[in-house]
């Protein structure tokens, strides 16, 4: 199906252990992306230090050829998982609906794990930035069943593209 409008997108996983080599999740956020019609930005690994998160990501928000970020990793619960607090206060607008709807979803595959999951979304100078557990099977539900429609230009009653900088001659 085409999206519409082909929106341009990074990718950044969140681990301290993983490599290109190792990264399957960044791996199925590209190919979900680029078989919906996207165009990659970047992909990047960064550590799951507050810091580092919070510089890259702010230099997407910033970069007016960056409509989206998916983030993949670091939204558990043990002391490592620093990407809600990275990237929550950077936002403009948070999307409280898409961490609800996540777990709702992954409740039918993963049960009450789900509990566990600290999905979530926002908006930051007109880029939404979606952060979802650092499992292929969460990334695949999160794009599938969420993402996907969302960044669809076609889809109706709503979607989030009118809500992005898609004004640079990159997307027309």
């Amino acid at each position: 199906m085409s999206p519409g409008i082909a929106l341009t997108i990074a990718v950044v996983t969140v681990s301290d252990t993983r490599t290109e080599e190792t990264d399957k999740s960044g791996i199925v956020l590209v190919d979900c992306l680029q078989d919906a019609g996207h165009h990659l930005h970047s992909k990047q690994i960064v550590k799951d230090d507050i810091y580092a998160l919070r510089a890259l990501v702010s230099t997407h928000i910033a970069d007016p050829t960056v409509q989206v970020v998916l983030m993949t990793g670091g939204t558990g619960f043990t002391a490592r998982d620093n990407t809600q607090q990275a990237i929550s206060p950077l936002f403009d607008l948070d999307i409280e609906g898409f961490g609800e709807l996540f777990r709702q979803l992954s409740f039918e595959e993963i049960g009450t794990s789900t509990v566990q999951s600290r999905a979530f979304a926002g908006l930051a100078n007109s880029t939404i930035v979606f952060c979802v557990p650092g499992s292929p099977g969460a990334c695949r539900t999160a794009w599938h069943r969420i993402i996907a429609e969302q960044l669809n230009s076609n889809h109706k009653p709503c979607n989030f593209v009118d809500k992005l900088n898609v004004d640079h001659p990159a997307h027309s």
